[in-house]
Formats: structure tokens, sequence, C-alpha cells
């Protein structure tokens, strides 16, 4: 990590917030406003908050109430919502097996070995006597020097792809502990397509992904989500797409004959080259499916001068909803920090500007995307379809599980050192007496994780804050690991939350956006 020095920041502060752009002061209420939000879109009311279910209405509609009180306009044409149209699938192999045949044969059982899905709506997937391949990890990056595609023809045959890069591994490559997007899941998936395959399967490793395998279960277990195109009903999308739990790799490899460990360890450097395993096998998906409308919201408080450029602070407002039963029996996935903090977050942002005492120059747009959770879906249309063009975006301010955290000293951002905002969020820091550590280790992936990035893809700043490293009270450090509620059941809203370091961020990423908004340039 590279910290900024405290000694610094004082003039910083002073350079740029002098001209009176600055943060209103906290209010007596701002806790209670932020608690009551995250306890009612969390609570057992909303459901998990599942798109195109019924909890879908009541989530969409409690938003646009509260954004009205807040004293918003609409900011899709007179509309609040932006539709677009979703297939979800719910795929599942014929007896939950698949069969496979090289030197040895192998079975494959769902969901202990593997999870797959297809984004193509049809009722059945048949990949008949499709051919293994492992492509290291399937990555083709001409300016790395790096191409796990070289020499291979996957052509109508399914590709097993490590997840992360080789930087996760050796420093000296690619950006070391930094991932590039060559080493998220979707982007392999993506790479497949291009190479000609049939389907990808992504080697699933707790510590490269940054989450374990009970993740890739829930969330593809039943009803994967996928932006759908009426034209070709999501044809030209890979006909499987799945993780691989190394269990299930292992009987691949040993179905070829292979060192499983030895493959991968080999992949891991320069040179790899591609292994037709020589196993082959009958991939059938029984799919059920359904088009559907899902819906993104979103308020706008004009601005004035520039009214017709934009800032974005975006938090998503769907979560996993219903489904498998922890230890507890709970099967509501109630998405309380994830994301039901940042949902509060954007509406006390929101409130906050409407108590400046002078309008923003530019417009701020406060945006609800849905199905964050099965793919950035709803901020991928929007991006093809902004209220506001992309090039008139100055910057996009996206609230992930802001809470609950304890008070920092430091705050820690993803993306720093890549964009003009760090100066902004430098002098932010410095204001509230506290100071910025550029996060340089990447290694999770997270900075790829959430909306933010499809903005980045259309080249529109943004950098992600997390919570510091350096508690301002010892005591109350990590008293909620994210290990013990990710995707759980037990991401529930409690009343001893420690909101203050949530509260502190907020009032950052405020006085960010207003700086933005006010700044004479992009």
């Amino acid at each position: 990590m590279k910290r900024i020095a405290k000694t610094i920041l004082p003039a910083l502060a002073v350079l740029f917030f002098a001209a009176g752009v600055q943060a209103q002061p906290a209010r007596p209420d701002d806790e209670a406003l932020l608690r009551d939000w995250i306890r009612t879109v969390s609570s057992d009311v909303f459901g998990g908050r599942k798109p195109m279910t019924e909890y879908e209405d009541l989530t969409v509609g409690y938003l646009v109430g509260e954004m009205e009180k807040l004293g918003l306009q609409p900011a899709f044409d007179g509309s609040w919502y932006q539709p677009f149209r979703i297939v979800s699938t719910t795929c599942r192999p014929p007896k939950d097996r698949i069969r496979l045949k090289g030197r040895r044969r192998a079975e494959l059982r769902f969901p202990d070995d593997l999870t797959v899905w297809t984004a193509r709506a049809t009722d059945r997937v048949e990949l008949k006597n499709a051919e293994f391949v492992f492509c290291g990890f399937g990555i083709n990056a001409p300016e790395y020097g790096w191409n796990d595609y070289e020499g291979v023809d996957v052509r109508g045959k399914i590709v097993v792809a490590m997840v992360n890069d080789p930087g996760f591994y050796d420093a000296s490559l690619f950006r070391g502990r930094n991932m590039t997007y060559y080493g998220r899941w979707v982007y392999k998936f993506e790479e497949a397509i291009r190479q000609g395959a049939a389907g990808c399967l992504v080697l699933h490793d707790t510590a490269a992904a940054g989450y374990g395998w009970h993740v890739c279960v829930n969330g593809h277990l039943e009803d994967n989500l996928a932006l759908y195109d009426p034209e070709t009903q999501n044809a030209n999308e890979l006909g499987v797409k799945g993780w691989l739990r190394d269990e299930g790799g292992r009987k691949i490899f040993d179905a070829a004959g292979l060192d499983f460990d030895a493959a991968l360890a080999a992949a891991k450097h320069p040179g790899f080259r591609a292994i037709p395993l020589g196993v082959k096998g009958d991939v059938i998906l029984d799919v059920s499916y359904q088009v559907e409308e899902t819906r993104n919201v979103a308020g706008i408080l004009p601005g004035t001068d520039l009214k017709d450029e934009v800032v974005v602070m975006s938090a998503h407002w769907d979560h996993l909803g219903i489904g498998t039963p922890d230890e507890t029996g709970d099967t509501i996935y109630n998405g309380a920090a994830d994301n039901g903090s940042g949902i509060a977050s954007v509406l006390l942002a929101a409130r906050k500007f409407q108590e400046l005492p002078a309008k923003p120059r530019r417009s701020i747009l406060f945006f609800f995307p849905s199905s964050e959770e099965s793919g950035l879906f709803g901020s991928q249309y929007y991006c093809e379809h902004p209220a506001i063009p992309m090039e008139k975006t100055a910057a996009c301010l996206n609230f992930e599980s802001i809470g609950p955290a304890e008070l920092t000293e430091d705050v820690v951002i993803l993306g720093g050192g890549e964009c003009e905002l760090d100066r902004f969020f430098v002098a932010a820091a410095a204001a509230q007496g506290r100071y910025i550590f550029f996060d340089d280790d990447n290694s999770d992936g997270w900075f790829f994780r959430s909306d933010h990035y499809n903005f980045v893809k259309q080249g529109v700043p943004a950098l992600v804050v997390e919570n510091g490293l350096h508690p301002v009270h010892p005591d109350r450090q990590n008293r909620y690991p994210m290990s013990s509620w990710y995707h759980k059941p037990s991401d529930e809203y409690r009343d001893d939350w420690d909101l203050e370091g949530t509260l502190a961020n907020v009032y950052l990423m405020f006085s960010v956006g207003v700086s933005v908004a006010n700044n004479s340039c992009r």
C-alpha cells in the first residue's frame, strides 16, 4: 500500500476546500436515518431484494418514495425507472451428474464438484462428446506477452481455466497482487467466447478468488441472470458456464491421466501451452428459463451552469433473495451490509446535497442499479443507455458494503493512482483529519466486482472506498469480519453495529462528490 503522508494533508485540504466547496457538518439524526434505512431494506419483509420477484416491486417502490421525500426528480425522462429485460435460467445436469471418459472414467457431481449454468434462452443445452482443454488462466493479454490460447484450437470445446491472473502467484508478472481484469471469472467467459469455445469452467480457489465455494453455489444454483437479446435469444453466449471445485478439477485430470498439481504449477509460468486433456463427455443441461423485466432506479438533483454534466452516486439495490438455508435454518439473504448499507449511504448523501446552501454546478444522479449480484447487469445496461451521456459523466462514486465500519485514522481506496479523483479523496480525508492509503493489493479483484467498473470501462473515473487499517478505537477493530456474513443469511442488521466509520466514509464520499460537481473541469 502507498501511504499519503499526514504532514502534507492540511495544505492540500486548504488548497481544495478554500473555495467554500466543503461538506455540510454532520447532523445529530444522520446516524438514526442511516440505521433506519438499512434496517428497513434488509428486513425480512423485503425478502432479500431479489430482482424479478414481488420483492423487487417493494424495494424499488420504497426507494422512489424515499427519493420523493428528499426532493429529487425522476432521472429517466420523467420516470424513476429504467426497465430492461433479463433472462433468468435455472440449470441442472440430468441426474445431477456429468460423466466423462478419457484414459479413465470420471463423474462430476452437481453442485459438489461443479456448478454450471447458461445464459441462453432455451430448454436444453447439449454439448455432445465435448472435449476438455486446460488453458491455464484462460488469458490472452498481448500487453503482458501472455497468451494461454496460443497454438490450441478450442472451437466447440470446453475450456478449463484458473481464476485470477499470474501476478497473484509471481509479483513480477502482470501487476503482481494488484489483479488485472484478466483475472476476473467473467473475463474468462468473455475470452472463451472470442476463441470459439462452447463452454468454460473456472477452477475455484478460495485464496485466488477471494471467497469460498459456497459463494459459487449460492450465486448460481438457481436463477442465473443475464441481459437478454431478443434477436438472438442469447444464442451467441457460451453454451455452458461454470465454476469447478478443486475436487472436480482433480477428477478431470485424473481421467486424463495427468498430474493436476503439476499442470496448475506449470500454468503459472511464462511459456505455458494449453493442454488438450483427451477427456470427453456429454455436457447436458436441462434449463428452465424466464425472460422478465427488472428496473434500475434513479433520481437526479439538477445542477446549475453545468447541469448537462453529471456526478453519479450509486449503490445496487438487489441481493440474493431467498435460498439455501444456513445452519440455523434461515433462508433469507437479507443483504444488510451488502448492500443495504450502500443504499442507505446514497440516500444520506442525497440528503446532504439537498442541505447545501447552493446547488452544485453539475447535476447529481443518485443511481440504484439492479442485478449487480448476478453480473453487474443493471449498471452495464445503464452505461449502454445512460440518462446523461458517458462523455458528460464526470465520475462514479459507488457505495458497496460500506458498513458496518469502525472509525479509522486512514481510508483505503482501490483504483487510486489511476485517475484524477485521487486529489479530491486526499483533500476530503484531510478535512476529516484522516489520511489515504492507495491499495495496490487488489488480489481478490474487488475493484472489478461492483457497478463502478462498468463506468470505468466507459472511461469514467471511479474509485472504491474501503475502511482503513488503523482504528481510532482499537478495541472495535473488525468486529464484523466479512467472512462471517458475505452472501450468507447472517448478513442482517444489528442494533449494535458500529457505524461511526461508515458515517465518516459517507461524509468523505459526499465531500468528493461536491468537489467534483463544482470543479471547473472533468
